[in-house]
């Protein structure tokens, strides 16, 4: 019986980048490659994840309801004045803080993968395009569990959304591939320095209050400006949108926040691979 040969890979002083489009191919061959790696992994974490935990699958559910809790609790007692917005405000909080969660667990897992597997980047010589998918896998597990909970509890709460809801898978992975643009440029930084990985919390947050995640979007002032110029903005607000039956806003700048995200994760995802080998050097010693 004949065995399938092994594949040759040839290592020299040369930098990958002499050959752009070789290095295209090797990093195109390697995300195939480590689909069934990815996919295990992601199955071993998310198996972990739930198997010593009572709430289980609710976990996913409860941050965004105790944001929903908290920031209910301030407009009710005026601490915080709110304008008006297009769904109950209940509703526009609940959804725009599930959604952030989802685009902040896509940002994370990144660097997360790395820093969780480096004993096995140390010693086993394997893709490292399949950390990047088990990140991925693992972020649009419990996105399905969020979301489907959302669509079940939405229609209780009179808010239906209509044909645009076809769109809420497009609205999803959306911020799923901008979470995983960005988190996938601050990783190489985040391994060699803790900082950055303690400092995501800090600089989310308030990129979360320049979002209609929890305030409609303005329309005057310096804080409307700068709500408009954020391109996170256009996600969230047609991924709300899209859930809630209402009709979707800035189109253009959602094309372009899309557009600019798949062509920061090409190059992210570049950089990443040029920088793994003196990463796991690092790692190593």
């Amino acid at each position: 019986m004949n065995s399938a040969p092994l594949p040759v890979r040839i290592y020299t002083p040369e930098s990958p980048l002499a050959h752009p489009a070789q290095l295209w191919r090797e990093m195109l061959s390697d995300l195939w490659a480590g689909r069934e790696l990815a996919w295990r992994l992601a199955v071993r974490d998310i198996s972990a994840q739930y198997r010593q935990s009572v709430l289980g699958v609710l976990w996913a559910l409860i941050i965004p309801l105790a944001n929903t809790a908290v920031w209910l609790f301030l407009t009710g007692t005026r601490v915080v004045q709110v304008a008006a917005t297009p769904t109950p405000y209940p509703v526009f909080v609940f959804t725009g803080t599930l959604l952030w969660s989802i685009l902040i667990d896509a940002l994370n897992a990144p660097l997360q993968q790395v820093n969780a597997n480096k004993a096995l980047l140390a010693k086993i010589n394997f893709p490292r395009e399949a950390l990047i998918l088990t990140g991925i896998y693992q972020t649009l597990f419990n996105a399905a569990i969020k979301l489907g909970i959302l669509l079940l509890v939405l229609p209780v709460l009179g808010v239906q959304p209509g044909w645009g809801g076809l769109l809420i898978p497009v609205g999803v992975l959306a911020l799923v591939l901008t979470g995983t643009a960005l988190g996938l440029a601050i990783t190489p930084l985040g391994v060699l320095y803790g900082d950055i990985g303690r400092g995501i919390p800090l600089i989310t947050q308030f990129l979360m209050y320049l979002s209609p995640v929890v305030f409609p979007l303005a329309t005057t002032g310096w804080t409307g400006t700068l709500m408009r110029l954020n391109p996170l903005t256009p996600l969230i607000l047609n991924a709300r949108a899209w859930f809630t039956g209402q009709p979707p806003q800035l189109l253009g700048g959602w094309a372009l926040a899309v557009a600019g995200s798949a062509v920061l994760l090409l190059l992210v995802w570049m950089v990443y691979r040029l920088a793994m080998p003196i990463l796991i050097e690092r790692m190593s010693a």
